[in-house]
């Protein structure tokens, strides 16, 4: 029978709740294989699903290798522990050519054969039918791996699909991540979710100033995001009015500082009526003029949450190089404008001093433009 084994990642550091995490763990794969027929289960440090259709395995293992948790899996021959049948399946599964090794994990001491042995009369009788191929016990090209269970079943196998790792989403608390349309913001959302945190999105939109089109983009962001997080819903809330706002009435080089200060008052207050615990954003220190030591320090200064900044020591190649390999890079870079571009100082300052952004600020009605944001709130589910 065709099987895949799942394994596991950092769980198994865990202590005595362990089976808090294990359990989060196999909720988020079976929430993600919804739709899918197959049979799950959990035995010795590893899950296996049996019974499924053969023609989605691709599908299966792109999805399974996707959830935040797993650490490896792989496409095994599930046997009886009898010697002939390990053989057989072993044949299976030997490549044609190049170097390879037979690697024999005997969990059942039952077993008449030590796994040495197992492993050497095994790789004998792969020789004999390939005999171009060559043993190489610390570097082949190929493995065939026997495992053999404590259930008197057997798994063979000679992949090892490696996995996202992390923590399972929803064992470490509840964030509202602010998205914007860059390259950033994505990939720390994706870097959150790897440790565990739930996640509830939020978008400044400035229509007429920013394009529908910018906001689908974000939206389509958001769904590529959900193939890790499971579940995501967007807060789209209008800015236009506070940006023109603060344009009206603050020094032209003021106008980011105070705009990422009213951006976190509203992600707080977005947060704590969702029971959220944090913030986060997708700043990396000294990235632009709003992300230097000091412009951080008073943006933090209006929330009380903490903030997370996952990407805070990254540089903009590493940034890249995440963002392509979640597959978001190609929509993060189509050209529309997201807010922030809106109104763009020639010569922000980036070292603004707390008391002179609030004597800035203090012209305007931040409470009344708060409120009026929240109350102009459009949620989106993201299927």
């Amino acid at each position: 029978m065709k099987v895949i084994i799942i394994r596991y990642s950092e769980i198994h550091l865990k202590g005595n709740n362990r089976e808090f995490f294990e359990s989060a763990l196999i909720s988020n794969i079976k929430a993600a294989l919804k739709g899918f027929e197959y049979d799950f289960s959990r035995t010795n440090g590893r899950y296996v699903i049996r019974n499924f259709d053969e023609t989605r395995l691709d599908d299966i293992t792109d999805i399974v290798k996707n959830v935040f948790g797993v650490h490896s899996l792989s496409v095994a021959e599930e046997i009886d522990s009898d010697y002939g049948e390990i053989k057989r399946a072993a044949l299976l599964f030997a490549p044609a050519a190049g170097s390879f090794k037979v690697s024999t994990n005997r969990a059942d001491k039952r077993f008449p054969m030590p796994s040495m042995k197992v492993s050497a009369e095994i790789g004998g009788e792969i020789l004999e039918k390939h005999p171009n191929l060559t043993v190489d016990l610390f570097n082949p090209q190929n493995v065939v791996n026997i495992d053999i269970r404590e259930n008197g079943k057997t798994f063979v196998f000679s992949q090892i699909i490696k996995a996202v790792n992390g923590m399972p989403v929803g064992t470490g608390g509840k964030g509202i991540v602010m998205l914007s349309g860059g390259i950033d913001s994505p990939v720390a959302a994706y870097m959150m979710a790897k440790r565990g945190m739930t996640l509830r999105a939020l978008h400044f939109h400035s229509f007429p100033y920013t394009s529908m089109q910018a906001k689908q983009k974000v939206l389509d962001l958001a769904k590529i995001i959900k193939k890790y997080t499971l579940h995501l819903t967007v807060d789209v809330v209008s800015f236009t009015e506070i940006q023109t706002v603060i344009h009206e009435k603050c020094p032209e080089e003021y106008m980011i500082t105070i705009m990422r200060r009213f951006m976190m008052r509203i992600a707080e207050r977005i947060a704590k009526n969702n029971n959220a615990g944090a913030i986060i954003t997708g700043e990396s220190l000294g990235q632009v003029a709003s992300q230097t030591l000091e412009s951080l320090t008073s943006t933090n200064s209006v929330a009380t949450l903490p903030v997370f900044r996952p990407l805070i020591g990254f540089d903009k190649d590493e940034i890249i190089e995440i963002s392509q390999k979640i597959g978001a890079f190609e929509t993060s870079i189509l050209p529309y404008e997201d807010c922030c571009t809106i109104f763009l100082p020639k010569r922000p300052v980036t070292k603004p001093r707390l008391s002179a952004v609030e004597k800035v600020e203090s012209v305007l009605d931040v409470d009344a433009l708060v409120e009026n944001a929240l109350a102009n709130i459009e949620t989106v589910a993201i299927d």
